[in-house]
């Protein structure tokens, strides 16, 4: 769990990312841009790895909320999981698009930053695992082929539409795209 003074610190950093990209990220900047007096961000984060890491963190502690909503082991229709990938996903696209791309800025990084690879890594396996739990309790024959697979969808869906190939898809579209996802997996 990331303290209130580091959360704030990598929300700004987060916005800086999305802003600016990586080349953008410095630790006066995320001073600034959180408002904090200089040295701040050093206090949390005393090297760039060590930013990149704890601004991870955020993103994958804010994301973790979305699957909050269903408890492990707990029955889900596949029309409800469908509703659920779909809010995710939209509000990935609207009022989380900064988090969104700043995510896509520390993926990219991370191919480069063995270290930043290792935590990336970890999280993924965060939001992997409820992806099959979900999978095998809306009935998934093989939770685990098909949560990978639910991630990839989920992750195109996003890129497709952050990167600016396609329109953003609203609620309804997406409710439909998972919904037909689901549908497959469980045939």
């Amino acid at each position: 769990m990331i303290t209130h003074r580091a959360g704030i610190v990598a929300d700004a950093a987060i916005e800086i990312l999305a802003e600016r990209g990586m080349r953008g990220l410095t630790h006066r900047a995320v001073d600034e841009a959180a408002g904090l007096p200089q040295g701040s961000t050093s206090n949390h984060a005393r090297t760039r790895s060590a930013l990149l890491e704890l601004t991870l963190n955020r993103l994958a502690e804010r994301e973790a909320a979305v699957f909050s909503a269903f408890a492990p082991g707990v029955s889900v229709s596949p029309a409800d999981l469908a509703g659920l990938l779909a809010q995710a996903v939209h509000h990935a696209l609207s009022a989380g698009r900064s988090a969104t791309v700043a995510r896509y800025e520390l993926a990219l990084e991370a191919i480069r930053r063995p270290e930043l690879r290792a935590v990336y890594d970890e999280i993924g396996r965060g939001f992997r695992e409820p992806a099959i739990a979900l999978m095998a309790a809306a009935g998934s024959p093989d939770p685990v082929r098909h949560g990978h697979r639910l991630v990839a969808f989920a992750e195109g869906l996003l890129f497709y539409a952050v990167v600016g190939a396609g329109e953003t898809p609203s609620p309804a579209e997406l409710r439909a795209a998972f919904a037909d996802f689901i549908a497959g997996c469980l045939r």
